[in-house]
């Protein structure tokens, strides 16, 4: 089974990140990343795949994972209407912050536990859903305090189970991890220009086919798709901050309007005015 390290920009200095209702259904998309991931899913019956544990889930789920622990993406062949919000906090949060002042001392046992992979049920991950579903419409410091309130609520919440017995260990040597960050980085740096494969295989000290290879074999995706997956995401990003259609297929590094919504289509399962129609619709019925 391949496991894809993610990567993330590093150039907000902000210790999260919140993909707002990311569509993967499509992918197995089998990976793991340094950040803490909470997730929350609804309206779906899918797998729980963390780590060792596999298990199923009905209608909605909250889990939050730790550091470097592999997971598949929640929607994994879900056909019917969901939603999801995914939030990543960065590791030195903890280290910087959580873990040096007595009065978040709750907050970072919840996130030692997080080592063991965490499913919360019953009323916390009712009401943690809610909070979840609104955190991409709230400014900056809303956005901070609140996830603040989540952990807070998670960290107090005796409905949960842990999903392993003991923590998780990555099975990845820190050299293929590093070298997987080489990878990825290089496309967080340069995903708005052209990127010749050859340049990212000079990376690892390999010719282009070689590269080609490696890259399928470790993370079972070819390295076009990759990239194509990778700047949908960050254009999904540009439409909801309202950017419009022509400046965004440009600004993600598509050379070609039709060819950006073709990809953006076969990825999404919508294309990109739909996209940007059905969110606003959201947006406007939450406000009101």
């Amino acid at each position: 089974m391949k496991i894809q390290l993610e990567s993330f920009n590093d150039s907000t200095k902000s210790p999260f990140r919140l993909l707002h209702d990311p569509k993967l259904n499509h992918l197995y998309f089998w990976h793991f990343h340094p950040e803490y991931e909470l997730v929350y899913i609804e309206g779906a019956n899918a797998k729980r795949h963390v780590g060792n544990h596999m298990s199923q889930f009905q209608e909605s789920d909250l889990v939050l994972i730790g550091s470097n622990i592999p997971h598949l993406n929640f929607d994994h062949n879900v056909t019917s209407k969901y939603r999801k919000e995914v939030l990543h906090i960065k590791q030195d949060f903890k280290k910087t912050v959580i873990a040096k002042y007595p009065e978040l001392q709750s907050l970072n046992r919840l996130m030692e536990l997080s080592k063991f992979g965490i499913a919360f049920s019953g009323a916390t991950k009712i009401k943690v859903g809610k909070f979840m579903k609104k955190l991409h419409y709230l400014d900056d410091f809303e956005f901070f305090m609140e996830v603040i309130r989540i952990l807070k609520e998670l960290s107090t919440s005796t409905e949960f189970e842990l999903l392993h017995k003991t923590p998780y260990t990555n099975p990845y040597s820190e050299k293929e991890q590093k070298r997987f960050r080489k990878i990825y980085g290089f496309v967080d740096v340069n995903f708005q220009k052209k990127i010749v494969i050859n340049d990212v295989a000079s990376l690892c000290n390999l010719s282009k086919p070689a590269f080609c290879r490696y890259f399928k074999k470790s993370t079972g995706n070819t390295f076009i798709n990759f990239l194509n997956q990778y700047r949908i995401s960050q254009a999904k990003h540009l439409l909801l901050l309202d950017k419009n259609i022509t400046e965004t297929c440009y600004e993600c590094g598509f050379e070609s309007l039709s060819y950006f919504n073709r990809i953006f289509k076969r990825i999404s399962g919508e294309n990109p005015t739909e996209f940007k129609k059905r969110n606003q619709i959201k947006k406007n019925s939450y406000m009101s």
